[in-house]
């Protein structure tokens, strides 16, 4: 349990870190992530129309 919290501690001081040195990449991330996840429900919203039609 204390490995589990003492990671998530350095992820979280990563990603700040990420944040305040490189903010456009991490921006740029970021988008990517979102832009990822709107296909994919796009994709699941064309299958399900047509498996119900």
């Amino acid at each position: 349990m204390q490995v589990k919290k003492v990671a998530t501690y350095v992820l979280v001081a990563f990603v700040v870190f990420y944040l305040f040195t490189r903010p456009a990449q991490a921006a740029a991330a970021v988008n990517g992530v979102f832009d990822g996840i709107v296909q994919g429900a796009n994709q699941l919203a064309v299958f399900f129309t047509n498996v119900l039609t």
